[in-house]
């Protein structure tokens, strides 16, 4: 069975890889949608509250109304000097890829799965016509793409 949840937050970031608008500060309201694989164990499988108690808060806390950055964006370095020359709290939530909509998602749906829940998949909206689909599939093949990446770097 299949509960949904939906959530939004806003963030700013850029694709620095981009040479286009996009390489640009912007920010985008971002509607997500999560698809939760869920078992029915008496008359009910998971109170919605549960999702929203954990996934609702770590939103807020790390991504919403904060700058998605990829640690080498040089861009990353430049703000971290302004916070410590002047004690300025930024919320960053730093990536290790570039913030594409393909990577952001990647993200949510690696950390929601490590709250316990089982994702089936996930929907990140970053504008009013562009959505992304993320599944299980993608994450396991991103998993494996990612490490053996990881691995060849080293």
């Amino acid at each position: 069975m299949i509960i949904q949840k939906e959530y939004k937050f806003y963030a700013a970031h850029r694709n620095e890889e981009l040479q286009d608008k996009c390489r640009n500060l912007h920010g985008h309201r971002y509607g997500l949608t999560c698809h939760f694989e869920v078992e029915r164990t008496g008359h009910y499988t998971t109170l919605f509250a549960e999702f929203d108690a954990k996934i609702e808060p770590f939103l807020r806390e790390q991504y919403d109304h904060g700058m998605l950055i990829h640690i080498h964006d040089s861009l990353y370095e430049s703000l971290e000097d302004h916070r410590k020359r002047t004690g300025e709290c930024l919320k960053l939530k730093v990536f290790n890829a570039p913030t594409t909509v393909e990577n952001i998602a990647r993200q949510l749906f690696t950390e929601i799965t490590g709250m316990g829940f089982r994702l089936h998949r996930i929907d990140l909206r970053e504008t009013d016509s562009s959505v992304i689909i993320y599944t299980r599939e993608d994450w396991i093949n991103d998993e494996r793409y990612f490490s053996q990446r990881h691995s060849a770097v080293r």
